[in-house]
């Protein structure tokens, strides 16, 4: 029997039964009857005491043999049947085990199909400038390309190179965010240094479009919040970037400001088309674009955005303006 093949079952089998013959030959040295009578009684008490243990561990290796099977198999245990004594605690402490193992298993099955749709994605994006700037490589081996013709696609390789630099550089800064390896600071930040760095890049951009940037301070200029400069900064450039690409020539771009006792607030509009009701609940995914997106629109600017937020005790929604036009507003709540 594998029950008896257990050490510590021959150990303490050994020991009952030394037991059992002591107290015989003590009840022998005083008379005979007594000596059988401990004797017998020894021997019944060790056999009930093993044949209840083994039935504990036959229920036991039950379980044992159950759990492997889930495990294994993706099958529920019925713990109901091993409720009595210590086998109680113990199926507390493996119910929720294994039920903290399913939602492992489940969260793993999801970041699976999440990481190959991701993976789709990156494809895609990276894919079709890739075979852009080919296309492009080969025109500009013909000898007989005129000098314009080549100057022009030259700075079509150069933004399809740009392109493609930001793409990567913004997948590796999500990347950081989901292994949670970035540290982000915990200062006292100007809100008005944050919108005068992130609008710096796109100065150029907007004046060849034509479209003017205002900034209107509810508050002092000083409104301030506690977070990361850097990384703040970044999430306010793609959400300023997502309204100039939205906006037409000739449009505004308005951002305000302000600071209570609560919470910081960072209001970005503009005066573009706004957002489809089928977009609204999904503009902060990953890789979503949506049915006003711009043909270079990727889909991570503002995922990377509400990430950046998020993780400095803030909030990042949007919305429409009831005159027509896109909103975004950023809070960053006092701790």
């Amino acid at each position: 029997m594998k029950f008896l093949r257990n050490p510590e079952i021959q150990k303490s089998l050994l020991w009952h039964l030394f037991l059992a013959v002591l107290a015989g030959c003590i009840g022998f040295l005083h008379s005979f009857i007594t000596g059988l009578y401990l004797l017998i009684f020894g021997t019944l008490y060790t056999l009930s005491y093993y044949l209840i243990t083994w039935q504990r561990y036959r229920r036991l290796q039950q379980l044992s043999l159950e759990l492997d099977t889930m495990l294994h198999n993706n099958t529920p245990v019925q713990f109901e049947k091993y409720r009595e004594g210590e086998l109680s605690i113990l199926e507390s402490e493996l119910s929720k085990m294994t039920l903290r193992l399913s939602e492992q298993t489940l969260a793993l099955a999801n970041d699976k199909k999440l990481l190959a749709d991701s993976m789709a994605d990156i494809s895609h994006q990276i894919r079709s400038p890739l075979t852009a700037s080919n296309l492009i490589l080969s025109l500009l081996r013909e000898p007989a390309l005129p000098s314009p013709r080549r100057q022009q696609l030259l700075q079509e390789l150069s933004q399809l190179l740009s392109r493609i630099e930001w793409l990567v550089e913004a997948l590796l800064k999500i990347s950081k965010m989901d292994a949670g390896t970035v540290q982000m600071q915990h200062i006292p930040v100007s809100v008005d240094d944050v919108i005068t760095a992130a609008a710096e890049p796109l100065l150029i951009p907007m004046e060849l479009r034509e479209q003017t940037l205002t900034i209107h301070k509810e508050t002092s200029s000083q409104a301030k919040f506690t977070g990361d400069l850097a990384w703040t900064t970044e999430a306010v450039l793609n959400i300023l970037k997502n309204c100039m690409e939205h906006t037409p020539a000739g449009g505004t771009i308005e951002v305000t400001f302000s600071e209570n006792t609560i919470y910081t607030q960072i209001i970005i509009e503009d005066n573009g088309p706004g957002f489809t009701k089928e977009d609204l609940p999904h503009l902060f995914e990953r890789f979503y674009k949506g049915k006003n997106a711009s043909e270079h629109s990727i889909g991570i600017g503002l995922a990377l955005s509400r990430m950046i937020v998020s993780q400095q005790n803030g909030t990042l929604k949007a919305e429409n303006r009831s005159h027509g036009g896109a909103r975004f507003i950023i809070k960053f709540y006092k701790k």
